[in-house]
């Protein structure tokens, strides 16, 4: 009689190390959601920094007419978790515009291969465009690659891909102009 009580012991005991090891497993996730926050909003940051240094590097050029970038400032603060977040250029009429938001899942790869924490779009289109009811859109992800985390476009209707970088929003703007 006295095995049974030993034997309700050990599975107590396997039962309060479970619970521990729930508890270790639940506070990592814990982390990992943080730190996945606060990466999204520093590429909310790193995005803006790029199209706000691209208008910048533009308009020192420009003598006549200025481009205007939406939101000129950004910060963490900005940065929203719940709903889409947007940035527009615009050049005479001719508008670029960028939205992305977060996943649900921290981590994604429903709609690009490399894993991502952000997802949008690339709109471009001026007024022309718009009377043929015309937007060039590609997509928009911020990718957890193996060596660095980076913003990438990808062309749905080509499969191009590519980063989100200065040189890309020249190509775009150019296709406005």
């Amino acid at each position: 009689m006295e095995s049974q009580p030993k034997a309700g012991d050990a599975r107590l005991r396997r039962l309060a190390a479970s619970i521990e090891a729930l508890a270790e497993k639940d506070a990592l996730l814990l982390g990992h959601a943080r730190d996945t926050a606060d990466l999204r909003r520093s590429a909310a940051l790193e995005l803006h920094g790029i199209c706000a240094s691209f208008v910048e590097s533009l308009n020192r050029l420009l003598t006549n007419t200025a481009i205007i970038l939406d939101p000129p400032e950004y910060s963490e603060e900005a940065f929203s978790e719940d709903s889409p977040n947007l940035i527009q250029i615009n050049a005479s009429g001719r508008i670029l515009q960028v939205s992305f938001a977060c996943t649900d899942d921290l981590v994604s790869t429903e709609d690009f291969r490399i894993p991502y924490t952000l997802a949008g779009s690339i709109r471009a289109f001026n007024q022309r465009m718009l009377d043929k009811d015309l937007i060039e859109e590609q997509l928009l992800f911020f990718t957890l690659e193996k060596h660095r985390a980076r913003w990438r476009f990808f062309d749905s209707r080509t499969y191009r891909s590519g980063p989100f970088d200065r040189e890309y929003l020249i190509s775009v703007m150019e296709q406005l102009i």
